[in-house]
C-alpha cells in the first residue's frame, strides 16, 4: 500500500518544507519509490532540493484556484500506486487544497484505490503557537478519520507549551488523540545546532549532501549527523520502513548477538 504524504499548515513560516524534505530524505535512503510535489505558489522551497526530483503543481492562478492542477494533483497520486508521494503545501493554497480534498471526497478514493493517506500537520512554538494549533485542531475536524495525522513539532521558535502544558497535555490534543498516528519531536538544540541547521537549510541541503560538503567544519558535521539520527529513529518509528529492511535489520541484530 503506498502512502501519500500531505504537509499542511495554515500558518506560513512554520517548517512545512523542512518536514516534507525530512520526510523525503528519509523514504528515499529506504529506497521506496518516492515522487516529491512542490505546490506551494509564493515559496516553492521544497522544489529547491536537488537530491531527489520534485515536481510542481501551480494550483492556484494567481488568486484565483486552478481546478484543473488539482485534478492533476489528484491524478499523479492514483496513476502511481507503487510509489510514496510527499506533497509540500503553501499556506496561501491550504484553505483551497483541504476544502478541494473534502468537497470531492479525494481521500475516500484514493483509499478505495490503495492508498494510504498520511496527514502531518507542523506545531510550532513562539507566536505562532496558537495559529498553529488551531490548523492542527482544523485538519482533523475535516478529514475523515481514516486519514492518519503526523504531528509535527517544530521547536525551532520556542518551547510548545501553554499554561503550563506540553502538547500532549492540551485539551486540542486530548480532544484528536484517537486520530494521532504518531507525533515527531524536532527539538530545540543550541544556537550551534541552530546555525548549522539554517545553514543546510538555506542552502537546500540534505544530510548528507552538508554532511559531505565542505562548508562545514568537523564538529558541525557531527552535530548534524546526531540531529539525523534523533530524527531518523523517531521517523522509522512513526513512519515505518520497507519489510525488506525490517527482514535484513532482524538479521543483523541476530548476527550482531551471535557475536
Amino acid at each position: 500500500m503506498a502512502k501519500a504524504h500531505f504537509t499542511l499548515q495554515g500558518k506560513g513560516g512554520v517548517g512545512k518544507s523542512l518536514v516534507s524534505a525530512l520526510i523525503a530524505q528519509h523514504r528515499h535512503e529506504n529506497n521506496i519509490p518516492l515522487i516529491c510535489v512542490d505546490t506551494d505558489p509564493v515559496n516553492a522551497t521544497f522544489a529547491g532540493y536537488d537530491a531527489f526530483p520534485v515536481k510542481r503543481v501551480e494550483l492556484m492562478n494567481g488568486n484565483k484556484i486552478d481546478e484543473a492542477e488539482f485534478d492533476r494533483l489528484m491524478e499523479m497520486i492514483a496513476e502511481n500506486p507503487d510509489s510514496e508521494i510527499v506533497i509540500d503545501n503553501g499556506a496561501s493554497s491550504f484553505i483551497p487544497l483541504s476544502s478541494y480534498l473534502v468537497e470531492n471526497q479525494a481521500i475516500e478514493l484514493l483509499q478505495e484505490m490503495g492508498h494510504q493517506i498520511v496527514i502531518h500537520p507542523v506545531i510550532t512554538g513562539g507566536q505562532a503557537l496558537m495559529d498553529t494549533l488551531t490548523g492542527f485542531d482544523s485538519l482533523a475536524h475535516q478529514f475523515p478519520e481514516t486519514a492518519e495525522i503526523v504531528v509535527w513539532l517544530n521547536q525551532y521558535f520556542g518551547d510548545i507549551e501553554k499554561d503550563g502544558k506540553t502538547f500532549e497535555q492540551m485539551k486540542v490534543y486530548q480532544n484528536h488523540k484517537s486520530r494521532v498516528n504518531g507525533i515527531i519531536n524536532i527539538k530545540k538544540q543550541s544556537d550551534l545546532f541552530g546555525r548549522d541547521v539554517k545553514h543546510m537549510l538555506e542552502s537546500r541541503q540534505t544530510f548528507d549532501q552538508a554532511m559531505q560538503s565542505e562548508e562545514y567544519n568537523f564538529m558541525s558535521k557531527n552535530r548534524l549527523r546526531m540531529m539525523k539520527k534523533d530524527l531518523w529513529e523517531q521517523m522509522d518509528l512513526v513512519l515505518g520502513l520497507p519489510m525488506q529492511k525490517k527482514a535484513a535489520d532482524k538479521k543483523q541484530e541476530k548476527v550482531s548477538d551471535a557475536t
